[in-house]
C-alpha cells in the first residue's frame, strides 16, 4: 500500500485556492481540489502487515502526545519546487514533520537527510516545461492544523487518488 501522512487545507483556503487562474498551457496539468495537501512524511510502499504498525505509532501524536496543534502559513506566492511543480510553500509544519518521522521512522522509505519542506502541489510539468506562470501570483492565507491524516495514494494517469484511512488529533 503505497502511503503517506498529510494536513489538509480547511474549505476556505481550498476554496481560495480555486480562484486562481489556470490557464491551459501545453505539458501543465493543474492539481485538484481533492488533490490539494501538505505531505509531512512520504513513506512509499508499506507491506499490508506493517500499516497497523504504522496506525500505532501515528496514534502517538494524539491528545498527552508529542505535538500541539499548530498554525499553517500559505504563500507569499507560488513557486517552482524542482524542475516541474509549481508550488504553494506552506510554513509552521516543521515541528509535525519531524514527530511524524521519528514515530514512523521504522516504516517505508528511510526518512533521510533532506530538511523538510512543506507546500501544496498546484501543478505539474511535463519535462522541458517551465511551470511557472510567466507573472508573479500571489497567495496568502493562515490556518489552524489540529490534525494529521494517514493516507493510501493509488497512481493514475490522471493524478494520483487519495484515501484517507486514519486521523489523528494533535495534542493539546
Amino acid at each position: 500500500m503505497r502511503l503517506f501522512v498529510a494536513v489538509w487545507p480547511p474549505p476556505a483556503v481550498v476554496e481560495q485556492l480555486a480562484r486562481l487562474s489556470r490557464p491551459v498551457r501545453p505539458g501543465l496539468r493543474w492539481t485538484t481540489e481533492d488533490q490539494w495537501h501538505v505531505t509531512v512524511r512520504f513513506l512509499g510502499e508499506v507491506a499490508s502487515v506493517e500499516v497497523e504498525g504504522v496506525k500505532a505509532a501515528l496514534g502517538r501524536l494524539g491528545p498527552g502526545g508529542r505535538v500541539g496543534p499548530v498554525t499553517a502559513t500559505a504563500g507569499p506566492a507560488l513557486e517552482r519546487l524542482g524542475p516541474s511543480v509549481l508550488s504553494l510553500p506552506v510554513a509552521g509544519l516543521d515541528e509535525v514533520a519531524a514527530a511524524v518521522s521519528d514515530l514512523t521512522a521504522g516504516y517505508g522509505q528511510p526518512v533521510g537527510d533532506r530538511p523538510f519542506r512543506g507546500h501544496l502541489t498546484i501543478a505539474r510539468a511535463a519535462r522541458g516545461v517551465d511551470p511557472r506562470p510567466p507573472v508573479p501570483v500571489l497567495f496568502a492565507a493562515t490556518w489552524e492544523i489540529a490534525e494529521v491524516t494517514l493516507v493510501a495514494s493509488t497512481l493514475h494517469p490522471a493524478g494520483a487518488r487519495y484515501e484517507v484511512i486514519a486521523r489523528y488529533r494533535l495534542s493539546g
